[in-house]
């Protein structure tokens, strides 16, 4: 593994040492796994009618509300997640002279429909506040009391954009059947992340530094990665972190491979105590090609949930 690692100050570092270290699991475990999945309507949409993201602790996030066939309106959510619930704060103005009020509903990465209340519209303008304990949403407004579902024929008057620096989290669908033996850390999932392909075979086993960059709530935290293809039948990654007080505390940091089917392998993870600078994972895999990407979870995972931020990229200087 080349040993000429970049530190934030520029400095280099011939050796590292931590004691926050994650290590994967053994590359040799093999895993065989079965997933019989039923999804509901609600899927990742290129036009924006898919926008879940995770909001972040303790940062309002400006969310825009994209009106739909009310020529005029404007809709803005002012998004604020505490440690106790996710407070959102509504402004609607431009509303048909007639409208009395709109039913506001969170919808969750598995398609779930939450009530959060009515918006009461008075000439034309409408404000409200709800809370609720739910941390990865996206918001639909709809004359409509009682949706139990949101589809194509769900009757709609303003959804969620994603705001600019967040991903939408992957949906995933919640009645699943799941059998798994011995997992290694590796299994398909229904959820999509659009990860490009590293181009393994195309490095000639050459020690290679990839990067990533972060946006959002992790906008400061940096990301770079070696890629060691040498090994006989595996190639060793080794990831690290920098500036980690820039990043939420008490999450995870999870490094994810994923193949050209779709099936992730979790690398390692790191937890941000908020106590350290630096943070680094180690593990091998035995892909033959694969994408590296970055997700924050809540808590322990064995398949990617939380948001992803970016890919890694090959490193051209």
């Amino acid at each position: 593994m080349n040993k000429k690692i970049f530190s934030l100050g520029g400095s280099l570092a011939l050796a590292f040492s931590l004691s926050g270290v994650a290590l994967a699991q053994d590359a040799t475990t093999k895993t065989t796994t079965t997933t019989t999945t039923t999804a509901r309507t609600t899927v990742q949409n290129p036009d924006g009618s898919y926008s879940v993201i995770e909001y972040p602790v303790g940062k309002e996030v400006t969310v825009e509300l994209t009106p739909m066939n009310l020529q005029g309106a404007k809709g803005m959510a002012r998004v604020m997640r505490s440690t106790s619930g996710t407070n959102v704060a509504l402004d609607l103005s431009g509303l048909p002279a007639d409208a009395k009020s709109y039913y506001v509903y969170a919808v969750d990465p598995t398609g779930a429909v939450t009530l959060l209340g009515p918006t009461p519209i008075t000439n034309g303008v409408g404000t409200a506040t709800f809370t609720t304990p739910m941390n990865q949403f996206m918001l639909v407004l709809s004359p409509n009391e009682g949706l139990t579902t949101f589809g194509g024929d769900t009757p709609v008057a303003f959804r969620s954009a994603v705001p600019q620096g967040y991903a939408v989290v992957g949906n995933r669908p919640s009645n699943s059947i799941e059998e798994t033996k011995q997992v290694a850390g590796s299994a398909p999932v229904s959820s999509t992340y659009e990860v490009p392909m590293l181009g393994i075979p195309s490095l000639g086993g050459k020690d290679t530094e990839i990067r990533i960059q972060f946006s959002g709530e992790l906008q400061g935290l940096k990301g770079k990665a070696y890629i060691d293809p040498k090994q006989a039948g595996a190639t060793q990654i080794k990831m690290r972190f920098d500036d980690m007080k820039m990043a939420p505390k008490e999450r995870r940091f999870v490094l994810w491979a994923v193949s050209p089917d779709r099936k992730y392998t979790k690398i390692g993870q790191v937890i941000n105590t908020g106590k350290r600078q630096e943070a680094e994972i180690r593990g091998e895999t035995a892909l033959n090609d694969f994408g590296l990407f970055v997700t924050m979870e809540d808590t322990d995972v064995t398949t990617p949930s939380g948001s992803v931020y970016a890919p890694f990229t090959i490193y051209k200087p």
